[in-house]
C-alpha cells in the first residue's frame, strides 16, 4: 500500500451519515466492515513501520552507547504525520475501494 497517495484527512472531519450506509442500509454493518478494514491497514503499517526500523537497530547489551539516528527519527515522523488507520478505511469506503459480502444472505440461499 503506498501511503503518500492517500488523500485521507489527517484531522477529524464529519461525515453524513447518509453516505456511509448508503452502500449496506445499514450503519451498524457499515461501520463493522469500516473497522475491520481499519485493523487491516494498522496491521499494514504496524508491519511495514517494524521492518523500516528494524534496518537501524543495533543489538549491543551495552546501554553506554546510544545515539540517535536521523534516518530512524525521518522514518518515524513520517509515520506520525500518516492519517489514521480509520480515517483511510473510511476513505476508502466513502470512495467504494472496499469489498464486502453478507455472509448471512449467502448461507439463506
Amino acid at each position: 500500500m503506498d501511503f503518500k497517495k492517500i488523500d485521507a484527512p489527517v484531522n477529524t472531519k464529519t461525515y453524513n451519515r447518509n453516505e456511509i450506509d448508503k452502500p449496506t442500509q445499514n450503519i451498524y454493518e457499515a461501520i463493522s466492515v469500516i473497522s475491520r478494514r481499519a485493523e487491516q491497514i494498522n496491521t499494514e503499517i504496524r508491519k511495514e513501520l517494524i521492518d523500516k526500523l528494524e534496518e537501524f537497530a543495533t543489538y549491543n547489551d551495552s546501554l553506554e552507547e546510544i545515539f540517535e539516528n536521523k534516518e530512524q527519527i525521518e522514518v518515524s515522523k513520517f509515520y506520525e504525520k500518516l492519517p489514521k488507520p480509520h480515517a483511510i478505511a473510511v476513505q476508502e469506503w466513502l470512495n467504494e475501494n472496499i469489498y464486502f459480502r453478507n455472509t448471512e444472505e449467502e448461507t439463506q440461499e
